[in-house]
């Protein structure tokens, strides 16, 4: 793991199905670094939402449910070192579902829900030594993260990624429900009005559509080792003066 000084904040955005978390993950690890899933946060007020009927049209019942969720990430013997808690109870298997799936784009995009979590977001990011990834990491949440990549891959990349994700968790969906779902949160995320899914001027961009699952770690860990390089160098040259 690198100096304090020189560790940086990694934002990785992009479309849902691109392979932004594992990939997230994977890099976390590779560096030492702590990784936040923004999208288990949204997936787990959303979540909630569904369970407790919460209508997505009435602003005052969205602020009294959001003050009864408390999110936090720790260890779980199935589910990994990162876990999504809410209200202490593990849902990391819950928020993986296609109904969560459905409905989760449409809740990231009311406004007092994203100032929620977004708050929260940043408050963990502080002490940078982060991979985060989401949909406005880089644009929202970590405006000055020393490293930014967009995430994209073709349709059909996407879909079939994301099927094998749910067959792994023993949910059969049909690839066309999977395409279906996806445009629907494309649409969503790229033309809502708070925080719309965007890249920022000084991202660089990552086709994964092509490349194996190694391959854009890889690629990722690189940059950033090369950033963190500089930014010691850069470091030096500034106490020489």
């Amino acid at each position: 793991m690198q100096n304090n000084n020189n560790e940086i904040i990694i934002a990785l955005d992009g479309f849902a199905g691109c392979g932004k978390s594992s990939t997230a993950k994977a890099v976390a690890r590779e560096l030492g670094y702590r990784y936040l899933d923004t999208g288990a946060m949204y997936r787990a007020v959303t979540h909630y939402f569904l369970e407790h009927l919460v209508p997505l049209n009435d602003t005052e019942e969205i602020k009294n449910a959001l003050c009864a969720i408390h999110l936090n990430f720790a260890p779980h013997e199935q589910h990994g070192p990162n876990a999504i808690f809410l209200n202490d109870e593990c849902i990391e298997a819950q928020i993986r579902t296609m109904r969560v799936s459905d409905y989760v784009s449409e809740v990231s995009a009311i406004s007092v829900v994203r100032a929620f979590l977004v708050k929260q977001q940043q408050a963990i990011g502080q002490e940078k030594g982060l991979v985060a990834d989401g949909r406005d990491v880089g644009t929202v949440i970590f405006p000055n993260a020393e490293l930014k990549i967009f995430m994209s891959a073709s349709m059909k990349a996407r879909a079939q990624r994301r099927r094998a994700e749910l067959l792994l968790k023993g949910e059969s969906v049909a690839i066309e429900e999977i395409i279906k779902n996806l445009e629907k949160r494309d649409k969503i995320d790229t033309q809502r009005a708070d925080s719309p899914l965007t890249k920022a001027p000084d991202a660089m961009t990552l086709d994964t559509s092509e490349l194996t699952f190694e391959q854009q770690v890889a690629d990722i860990v690189l940059l950033a080792q090369n950033k963190i390089r500089a930014i010691g160098n850069n470091a030096i040259k500034t106490e020489a003066y």
